[in-house]
């Protein structure tokens, strides 16, 4: 989790110098969006009993602004879920950390001459990075594997705090529309998707 924090803390600091570095442009097609947020999701699995987790998220995206008020963007996302839950060989608790690659629509309006909504919507590929279930006397690691797909949606509300720099807040939402499978020689065999992972934040 900390690891998470000090990523989203550079993501912060990157995005305010760029947006420095853009104000000196009249009109800049492009800008960076980062956002951070807490919440939680639902794993949805089709044969071990559903569980829920906790989720630290950060995403950082690369907007082009296609048209006026309409964009599409692409970056990286990270989120860091954990909680516990139970299954055929016991409760245990589980940390598990994914990176996602979305590519979205953006939505920029302005509501007055410092305040505007922002909005997202799009599909995104995930995989794991880390998996790790601890039982009261075993522990396991990488115990599912694989990509998967899903939709996400995002809407916040800002203010602009100078030209081309502005901060608000976020509320995101994303499910999973395809599975992952557990790796061979686990205490274990399943699939599971993520379902509406929910958070709110800013950026």
């Amino acid at each position: 989790m900390k690891k998470l924090y000090s990523i989203l803390l550079l993501i912060f600091c990157f995005s305010l110098s760029l947006a420095q570095a853009q104000q000196e442009s009249e009109s800049p097609k492009f800008e960076i969006i980062a956002h951070g947020g807490i919440g939680y999701v639902k794993v949805r699995t089709e044969v071990q009993p559903r569980y829920n987790l906790n989720v630290n998220s950060g995403e950082i995206l690369l907007n082009y602004k296609a048209w006026k008020k309409i964009g599409i963007a692409s970056g990286i996302g990270f989120s860091d879920v954990n909680g516990n839950g139970f299954n055929q060989t016991g409760v245990f608790y589980q940390e598990r950390n994914l990176i996602k690659i979305p590519v979205l629509l953006t939505l920029n309006q302005d509501v007055s001459e410092k305040l505007f909504l922002f909005g997202n919507f799009g599909p995104y590929a995930q995989t794991i990075t880390k998996d790790q279930i601890e039982y009261e006397n075993l522990g396991e690691i990488d115990v599912f594997e694989g990509w998967n797909f899903g939709l996400q949606l995002g809407l916040g509300f800002g203010y602009n705090i100078v030209s081309n720099m502005g901060a608000g807040i976020i509320c995101n939402g994303q499910s999973d529309f395809s599975d992952f499978e557990t790796n061979a020689g686990k205490t274990f065999n399943d699939e599971q998707k993520h379902k509406n992972l929910n958070s709110i934040g800013v950026f």
